[in-house]
């Protein structure tokens, strides 16, 4: 199989799978080597990135997605004729921050850097897909673990937690005093 041809293959298979898929499983569906298809990968990022195309290719720590570029956002929306979803609250904000920051997360954690209930919060991010279980940590109780999702980079614009924002501590810029 040429290189033209696995391009061809992996770009129909992301159109089809429609959510993050990795190189390998991809690699794995055409029998060839993971290298071939992420070349095949990265010459289709590149072509995606043009500025005559609709569509990129996001890559999201180890996945990748076909998606519509935002510019096109709203005329999707349209066209789709999807309600816009309701914004997140600041305490939904809050519950995200603490759990991209830090995860994965008991909510027995949240609850403690936020000093309040956060149940509501946490099923909201679950229903939105911002935030997923990660299985169950090692302390008494096995508590649920929580981490985000793909969903959470693609929705911010990020491609990994590598590129989220460095926390500022308010009493460093003020030089230590309190």
């Amino acid at each position: 199989m040429n290189q033209k041809t696995i391009r061809a293959a992996v770009e129909a298979m992301l159109f089809a799978y429609g959510e993050p898929v990795g190189a390998d499983k991809l690699a794995q569906a055409l029998q060839l080597p993971t290298a071939s298809v992420e070349e095949a990968l990265e010459d289709l990022h590149a072509r995606y990135a043009r500025e005559d195309s609709g569509l990129c290719l996001l890559h999201l720590n180890t996945h990748w997605q076909l998606a519509t570029k935002t510019d096109f956002a709203e005329p999707v929306r349209r066209v789709l004729d999807t309600r816009r979803s309701v914004p997140l609250g600041p305490a939904a904000m809050e519950t995200l921050t603490v759990i991209a920051y830090n995860q994965p997360v008991s909510r027995a954690f949240i609850e403690q850097v936020r000093g309040v209930d956060s149940s509501s919060s946490v099923s909201g991010l679950l229903e939105k897909g911002l935030i997923e279980e990660a299985g169950r940590l090692d302390l008494p109780g096995r508590p649920v673990a929580f981490r985000t999702t793909d969903v959470f980079l693609r929705c911010f614009g990020l491609s990994s937690l590598d590129d989220l924002p460095p926390i500022h501590n308010d009493q460093e810029e003020s030089g230590g005093a309190v």
